[in-house]
């Protein structure tokens, strides 16, 4: 029989190994979930992990999904490395979104180039008023993060719809609840001809790369670290609790809000009710697959954008339902939970012990 035995130290080897071994089982669960259902398990796993990458429009619409996972995990990482929950990013991207959209429709045929920053930056404003919101009443009535922001999310949805049922709604749009398509002057600058990746994507990366000299070269990013790690520690060394909890919430606001005009501004062109993606849910797995790391989160953003569009293509190929896509995602946290074990603990054989008669 196998028992656990705890580490002296924690492995580093499992710290990295855990998300590897993590999506091996996921693999092997979905060639289960595969059979079960009666379809090539082969071809499912073709439809998920070939068909994304096979071809240079293939890799450029991957680019298109990871780019908004990326941008909001790497401000869920801020967040979490700080031991702030915020769990309600899915909010802070819709704001985002909206703010940046509200911009958008302002413009016009006379409209120069100048809006394309100015939307960005609405959609980054946006998204730092939904969490600071959440920071305002954790601070003020300490109020549980992770309730405040998830339940915002809600509103944030609510309030879209109003905007596309109602007042911004689109009076020559046959009645559907969305905004009139943004001026061409608004949209993001694409990067390749025949392409829909635009700007977000080297923006995405650069923000990575700024993430990884503020947590791991800066002082500012070494005290929300041992905020996060030790409280008692920080207020020792004198770093701020208050601060950390607002830069914090903050900047991971700020970089979901970015990710929502992203969005409205470039693939989708125009507000509808179906901006929120589950893009805020997703990034929080992002986040852990990749060790709240920035290079880590870029690959796992990769990863996260072959599952949204295996889903996809597994509806309209195999036939089978959108929801495999959620399926994939909660198995791999799933599984990395589970796995997350093998970093403290190990396994030990033990001889099963004969009882004495």
């Amino acid at each position: 029989m196998f028992k656990l035995e705890a580490r002296p130290a924690p492995s580093r080897l499992w710290s990295y190994g855990a998300p590897v071994l993590a999506l091996a089982i996921t693999v092997l669960i979905g060639v289960a979930l595969f059979l079960l259902l009666g379809k090539d398990p082969l071809r499912g796993l073709q439809v998920f992990f070939w068909e994304p990458i096979k071809t240079p429009y293939a890799l450029g619409e991957l680019a298109v999904k990871a780019t908004p996972l990326l941008l909001i995990a790497l401000g869920l990482a801020v967040c979490f490395r700080s031991n702030v929950w915020n769990i309600g990013a899915e909010g802070q991207f819709v704001l985002g979104a909206v703010a940046a959209g509200g911009v958008a429709l302002l413009a016009d045929k006379g409209t120069g180039p100048w809006i394309v920053p100015v939307i960005l930056c609405a959609g980054v404003l946006g998204g730092m008023a939904w969490a600071g919101i959440t920071a305002l009443l954790r601070d003020r009535f300490n109020a549980n993060e992770i309730l405040v922001s998830l339940m915002l999310v809600y509103v944030a949805t609510l309030l879209l719809s109003y905007l596309v049922y109602g007042p911004w709604k689109d009076p020559m749009g046959y009645n559907f609840p969305q905004t009139k398509m943004f001026e061409r002057v608004t949209q993001m600058p694409k990067l390749f001809a025949g392409s829909r990746v635009t700007i977000g994507l080297p923006l995405a990366l650069a923000a990575a790369a700024a993430l990884w000299v503020f947590l791991f070269r800066t002082r500012a990013g070494f005290a929300l670290q041992v905020g996060g790690l030790a409280p008692a520690a920080a207020r020792y060394a004198g770093f701020s609790s208050r601060r950390a909890l607002w830069v914090a919430l903050l900047i991971s606001g700020g970089a979901a809000g970015l990710a929502g005009a992203l969005e409205v501004a470039g693939p989708i062109g125009q507000l509808t009710p179906y901006v929120p993606a589950g893009y805020g849910f997703a990034a929080i797995i992002v986040a852990f697959v990749g060790r709240l790391h920035p290079v880590g989160m870029v690959l796992s953003a990769l990863l996260m954008s072959m599952f949204y569009i295996g889903g996809e293509l597994a509806q309209s190929r195999l036939g089978l339902p959108k929801a495999l896509t959620g399926v994939f995602q909660g198995l791999l946290l799933f599984t990395l939970l589970a796995c997350d074990t093998l970093v403290a603990y190990r396994l030990r054989w033990a001889a099963a012990r004969k009882e004495a008669h």
